[in-house]
């Protein structure tokens, strides 16, 4: 998708929030333990080679969702480290090793259908996803861990890491948590060889659970100044939020009372009043949703009326304003402010999801110190 740099509506990413986020967290934690920046999905919509490219000096690695992207930061000239968490084609495994990309073998199924298609397999870097409790991916016994292991052993495979995630770090009742804690160190304990990484917390688990930290933290939602748990659970770290959303008038027109908005006419004048058309919609990741939710324009909320179109919006105005005024959607606009998580609660939703479906039409900029 080919990304509106002549629109006006733009995301800005202040990549210095993102960096003092990462600080944020691991001053918290012990000295040894390694960061991997989680960048998938387009690191959570800000843009994975750019944060990647920031943050290449002040982390261990990378983590992705799928091969294809981590291909995409290894051709952009990131060097570090590369972990895709979810499971790959067989057929790509030959694109692991060519990119030095280490891979999740999550079933034992997996890796004999790897074998048997007789490819080269030595020095590929494997981690073994161990399902405690989250239920999508991963091994739930711990002999056929074992025998994964025989058989990477076998064929020169390295066994780089054993990893699991937690459904439930985010809550404030922490039995599944401590359920699924007590499963991945019952099966560690059984391992006959010992990897040089095992990992099990994401965000939520590094924030509220930082006594279970093993080797490393695999941080996502909150590098991006966002709060993992919403509001279930307080922030206990001074975090930034990294990203912003904006864009301007780009049509003012005065309607009499009675007059309709937008499709299906959903929204009818009660009075002669000033709408303003702003372009972005549906197809951005302002969903239809939306409709009633108010922005920002001269540091006041102005509501959305009508539907939400697929490339515009309309909003109800206090005055006529010029063409180009500026529209907050997320970020600061005089002295009112309008969050991601204001966009989630109103969607019934989580912040993750609203900064991830924040399209790559939308175009990004990007502020940092020279």
């Amino acid at each position: 998708m080919i990304s509106a740099q002549h629109r006006p509506t733009v995301v800005t990413v202040n990549l210095e929030h993102i960096g003092h986020n990462l600080q944020q967290v691991m001053q918290t934690l012990p000295e040894k333990t390694q960061a991997w920046a989680v960048v998938k999905a387009n690191a959570y919509g800000h843009g994975a080679v750019e944060v990647a490219n920031y943050l290449q000096k002040d982390v261990a690695g990378f983590c992705l969702s799928n091969i294809d992207e981590a291909i995409e930061l290894r051709e952009a000239g990131i060097t570090a480290p590369l972990l895709v968490l979810g499971v790959i084609p067989i057929e790509c495994v030959s694109l692991a090793l060519k990119y030095q990309i280490a891979v999740t073998v999550a079933s034992l199924e997996w890796l004999e259908a790897v074998l048997a298609m007789g490819i080269e397999v030595a020095g590929l870097s494997v981690h073994l996803k161990v399902d405690t409790g989250m239920g999508r991916i991963g091994f739930r016994d711990s002999q056929m861990v074992e025998k994964a292991i025989e058989k990477m052993s076998a064929n020169q495979m390295t066994f780089e890491g054993i990893f699991t995630h937690f459904a439930t770090a985010d809550e404030k009742d922490d039995e599944q948590f401590e359920a699924q804690l007590m499963c991945f160190k019952n099966m560690l304990s059984k391992l006959s060889q010992q990897p040089k990484m095992v990992h099990a917390s994401n965000s939520a688990t590094a924030i509220w659970h930082q006594e279970t930290v093993f080797d490393a933290v695999r941080l996502g939602d909150v590098l991006y100044g966002l709060n993992p748990s919403g509001q279930t659970l307080e922030m206990p770290l001074h975090i930034k939020p990294a990203l912003t959303l904006s864009s301007s008038l780009v049509h003012v027109k005065e309607v009499a009372a009675g007059s309709t908005i937008g499709y299906g006419a959903t929204y009818q004048t009660s009075e002669q009043e000033w709408i303003g058309t702003i372009p972005i919609g549906y197809a951005d990741g302002l969903t239809r949703k939306m409709q009633g939710f108010k922005v920002l324009v001269d540091g006041q909320f102005c509501e959305i009326v009508g539907r939400v179109s697929m490339d515009q919006v309309t909003i109800r105005l206090p005055r006529k304003y010029p063409l180009g005024t500026a529209v907050t959607l997320i970020g600061a606009n005089g002295e009112q402010q309008i969050t991601v998580q204001d966009w989630a609660n109103y969607r019934e939703t989580i912040n993750y999801e609203i900064v991830c479906l924040l399209s790559d039409r939308i175009a990004r900029r990007y502020l940092k110190s020279e």
